[in-house]
């Protein structure tokens, strides 16, 4: 078995101070509880392949064993497997009633067991999972034990990884790259929490404990307290204080189900479509994004901290824009409650599976050919993407921050996108569906999408809201802040800083605003930051410098709210 070493990255990033156990907070801020342990130190992991085994030593967690910060740099070879094992033992009051076993996610299938018994397997590497491992604990130390297999297969969701990196296709990783965790519940206890928030009202539905709850949520003139029995409670909200990102409003709630308690908080918001307009909250609203991949060059699929994400989302707030589209990749609860606390909407992308065609998937649409196409899948990847599309809807749908979808990006994988559609709208019709951006469109979908890089930004609108979701790519080098000093990639090459301040604004005010006056609803700038080849960010990989200048781009805001409202008197 050879050793497989991974591309080891040198830029640092701010958030590297705290060197361990800087994820140990608590993962699940739509559902917390009072009982919680981390299991996020004292791991051991050994590479396997068949009966041989090379142990490996401490894994610093949850950091991906090709990422830097894990201590490891090494990836999986041909045949090989991880080896995670964790020893615990839980303080006598922690174990009351049932304990639950979470993982965030670990790519791409896990197979888990607790002092040898085995709980199974779970396929998908961006989605949470849980067991009850309550019959498999022993009095003093426990032994966990996580096999990994990851040899990037095609039919389950694998984002934007890719055996040979470079250009727009990064580093893959593998293995636990989320928290793992630890609560204790009772015996009844609440599974899961459904919230539909209207503008003066919210419903909230439980899933699991005993019939009988109770409901205190804190407004700004007092507790609304409501005793309900049953899975669903209709509550009105006096003098409601609507969500937006210029004014993002939490109410905080706790819930009572018998010896159960959690806490949790819900947003008023709506987001609809109404003739070619995308409506916030029942008004015409503009939503000026970019294309968010989080990528980090310390921890790769997961900064070194939770502070990694937040710094993202308030500078590119600080640069004027309220809505990020997280492109294929599904983050840490964290990262959308950061998106709901401090006012950033997301466009969440469902992660794409099947093989990528550069020819058919890239260049003929860049060049005219944007219609007829589509890809067989077999009846295991419709399988599983279909699963994991509904599992996000699931996943996220508490979250007020998360406002659209995108089913297919650009074709990749695309198959039955009508179908795919229609049954996805039908599990949550509280959010705005793009079932196909870029290109490929079939005959259903919420908005117009296009992707515009290699000309001027000039399409025909039809009777949909009309979205720009992807255009700009402007690529900008900053010497000592570059991952790959020998390749560079983007759509546009500025020789400086300076120049690229300028030549955004000169994008947008010649080419975005003029599509405002027409009709565009949102644009999607490529991208928050650098990422390994690619050096278009608004940012550098390691997040040290800040590459356009802030007046510049809160010029381009003014200038686009100016175009919006005179468009929607």
């Amino acid at each position: 078995m050879s050793r497989k070493e991974a591309r080891f990255c040198e830029l640092t990033t701010p958030f590297e101070n705290e060197k361990v156990n800087t994820w140990s907070v608590y993962p699940r801020p739509q559902m917390k509880r009072d009982s919680y342990i981390a299991l996020d130190s004292g791991w051991e992991l050994s590479l396997k392949n068949g009966e041989q085994i090379t142990t490996l030593g401490e894994i610093n967690m949850p950091f991906v064993p090709e990422s830097r910060l894990s201590g490891i740099s090494m990836t999986l070879g041909s045949g090989d497997a991880w080896e995670y094992i964790c020893r615990f033992a839980l303080p006598e009051s922690f174990n009351i009633g049932r304990v639950l076993l979470h993982f965030g996610a670990v790519d791409q299938i896990a197979c888990v067991s607790v002092n040898g018994i085995d709980f199974g397997e779970h396929i998908g590497g961006y989605l949470p999972f849980e067991y009850d491992i309550t019959d498999a604990l022993v009095d003093g130390e426990n032994t966990l034990t996580v096999e990994v297999i990851d040899a990037l297969a095609t039919d389950i969701p694998y984002g934007k990884q890719c055996k040979k990196r470079g250009g727009m296709w990064y580093t893959p990783i593998s293995g636990i790259w989320q928290s793992v965790w630890l609560e204790s519940v009772p015996s009844e206890y609440i599974s899961e929490l459904r919230i539909t928030p209207a503008l003066d009202s919210v419903a909230v539905e439980v899933i699991g404990g005993v019939p009988e709850k109770r409901i205190e949520i804190e407004t700004k003139d007092g507790v609304i307290a409501q005793d309900f029995v049953g899975d669903k409670c209709d509550i009105t909200i006096p003098s409601p204080e609507l969500w937006t990102p210029e004014t993002p409003y939490l109410y905080e709630f706790t819930l009572y189900c018998g010896e159960d308690k959690i806490r949790s908080y819900f947003a008023l918001r709506t987001v609809e479509v109404s003739g070619k307009n995308i409506l916030l909250n029942g008004k015409s609203y503009y939503f000026h994004g970019l294309l968010d991949q989080g990528y980090f060059s310390d921890g790769i699929y997961l900064p070194a901290s939770p502070e990694g994400y937040l710094w993202d989302i308030k500078t590119m707030k600080s640069l004027g824009f309220n809505m990020l589209r997280k492109h294929i990749k599904i983050e840490p609860e964290l990262f959308y409650y950061y998106c709901d606390k401090y006012g950033m909407i997301v466009f969440q992308d469902m992660v794409n599976s099947g093989k990528y065609n550069f020819l058919v998937d890239t260049a003929l649409p860049t060049v005219a050919l944007r219609r007829g196409i589509t890809h067989r899948a077999t009846k295991r990847r419709r399988e599983i993407f279909e699963k994991h599309c509904a599992d996000t809807l699931k996943h996220l749908y508490n979250h007020p921050c998360v406002c659209y979808y995108t089913i297919f990006n650009e074709g990749w994988g695309q198959y039955d996108a009508d179908r795919i559609y229609g049954e996805l709208k039908s599990l949550d019709a509280t959010r705005v569906f793009d079932a196909t951006s870029g290109w490929f469109c079939e005959r259903r979908s919420d908005v117009q999408s296009e992707h515009i890089y290699f000309k001027k930004v000039d399409f025909k609108m039809g009777e949909r809201p009309a979205v720009l979701s992807e255009f700009g790519g402007y690529a900008c080098r900053v010497d000592g802040h570059v991952y790959n000093p020998d390749k560079a990639y983007g759509y546009k090459s500025i020789a400086s800083t300076e120049e690229f301040s300028v030549a955004l604004k000169r994008l947008y005010i010649d080419e975005i605003v003029p599509m405002i006056k027409r009709g565009l609803c949102a644009s999607v700038l490529t991208q928050v930051s650098d990422i390994e080849d690619e050096i278009n960010g608004l940012v550098t990989y390691d997040r040290q410098v800040i590459k356009t200048d802030e007046k510049a781009m809160l010029e381009i805001r003014a200038a686009i709210d100016t175009a919006f409202e005179s468009a929607n008197k």
